[in-house]
């Protein structure tokens, strides 16, 4: 990013501030302090009381509608972000606003997963702003939803399609997959994977799309079947003392336990299991299918809350639109991984930086040797949550100090640079959310 100088006239405006941040209790999140959610919510507010018998699934950071952060630091305090933003809006950076307006483009969340999400898509710009025009109650923004998740423990997700040769091994393998495809799809896979084992021409996509699509309407009582043959099978096979790694099972046994007689149980064998270890990091562009399944991250994504579902949920499936909207993309799990690079400017700085305009993340990690420290002004406004590590911030344009712990999240605008005083002998680990615009 390139540094950018505030003017005079806006000095007198804090430019950096503490933010208390939404939880959102999803069925799918993590119980009481086995969510990463609820300790970094509470590390932030003391005063937040964590239930054992509750989930925290997300903490929400930003100025989306639905849970837009409150400023707890300055003379806006109990003031919240989107309020003081559109009051603000040179905050954000001219690049910013002259890309996306007044509005932050982005909304940064941490997550706490213990149960598999919905078997789901995020629409393009242009789809996003059709299906909002004609069921505004179910999407209920008109923006896309592109995402990155960064890993903070082993992360498993589903993400975008396997090979095709993977699939017609599945295919081959495992008669009950094979009889929920149909035999004219299995035929139809066959054919192009003659040619085409990876999966990558139009015409094994437009095969792998006429498969899937009759999948997903294929009747309950025949998935229901199949996935209690498949399971029975698993489980006698444990008992045996036999691997079924080799297959999924694991996975499929999982889901059939979280979701039973959901037709996501068979998911697994159409799309990637991807494990990322802390540091790692997948993206998500719109169009890939994809569910979250266990372990703790930091997310970023353009700010909308668009989804369509069509397994693993209870909520309202849209099954015609998720097949018709999905690219078809075929990869490895290791191809889903996304790669970071070290800013070249400071060590300490990693770079996650996607291939669209709404957001990157910056990870910013210094051991206890490092007593001060100054996080970069960027031209763009930032989000930053600390992770770990105790320090003192100060910047230009605040007259007190920010203590900060674990769970501490700022916004700190276009412009301005934030000097850190650790304390911490284990050194410091935050997130930065911003726009990359150049």
């Amino acid at each position: 990013m390139r540094p950018c100088v505030l003017s005079p006239s806006t000095m007198s405006v804090p430019k950096v501030f503490s933010l208390q941040c939404t939880v959102m209790n999803n069925a799918w999140g993590n119980f009481g302090t086995k969510s990463e959610v609820a300790v970094l919510r509470q590390g932030g507010d003391k005063t937040f009381e964590i239930q054992d018998d509750m989930t925290y699934a997300e903490l929400w950071m930003g100025t989306h509608i639905r849970g837009p952060s409150i400023i707890t630091s300055s003379e806006h305090a109990g003031k919240n972000l989107l309020q003081w933003v559109s009051e603000h809006p040179e905050c954000l950076g001219s690049k910013v606003r002259e890309r996306f307006g007044d509005k932050l483009p982005y909304l940064f969340k941490v997550l706490s997963v213990n149960k598999t999400l919905s078997i789901q898509a995020h629409p393009n710009k242009a789809h996003a702003e059709k299906l909002h025009a004609q069921q505004p109650d179910r999407y209920v923004d008109d923006n896309h939803k592109p995402e990155m998740a960064l890993a903070l423990t082993p992360f498993t997700g589903m993400n975008g399609f396997k090979r095709l040769s993977k699939i017609l091994y599945y295919l081959e393998v495992i008669p009950e997959f094979r009889a929920v495809i149909g035999e004219e799809g299995y035929r139809d896979l066959t054919e192009v994977g003659k040619t085409d084992p990876k999966g990558t021409s139009i015409e094994a996509k437009a095969a792998l799309k006429r498969t899937f699509t009759t999948f997903m309407h294929q009747s309950d009582d025949l998935i229901k079947q199949q996935l209690s043959k498949l399971e029975e099978r698993f489980r006698k096979q444990l008992a045996e003392g036999k691997d079924i790694s080799s297959v999924d099972g694991d996975v499929f046994l999982q889901l059939c336990q979280e979701y039973p007689g959901d037709i996501g149980g068979f998911s697994s064998y159409f799309f990637n299991i991807v494990t990322l270890q802390p540091g790692e990091a997948m993206y998500l562009d719109a169009n890939e299918p994809h569910a979250y399944m266990s372990g703790d991250c930091i997310e970023c994504m353009a700010c909308s809350d668009n989804v369509v579902r069509a397994g693993c949920t209870p909520k309202y499936r849209d099954v015609p639109t998720l097949c018709e909207m999905l690219s078809y993309i075929t990869n490895t799990p290791e191809e889903r991984i996304f790669a970071s690079v070290v800013d070249q400017s400071d060590p300490s700085v990693t770079i996650y930086n996607p291939p669209i305009p709404d957001f990157a993340i910056a990870k910013i990690e210094f051991d206890g040797a490092v007593k001060n420290y100054t996080i970069a002004a960027y031209d763009s406004a930032s989000i930053i949550i600390f992770i770990r590590g105790v320090a003192l911030a100060t910047a230009p344009s605040i007259t007190a100090s920010l203590d900060l712990t674990r769970g501490s999240v700022i916004f700190v605008a276009s412009g301005e640079a934030v000097h850190l005083e650790s304390s911490s002998i284990e050194g410091l680990l935050a997130f930065r959310a911003y726009c990359p615009l150049d």
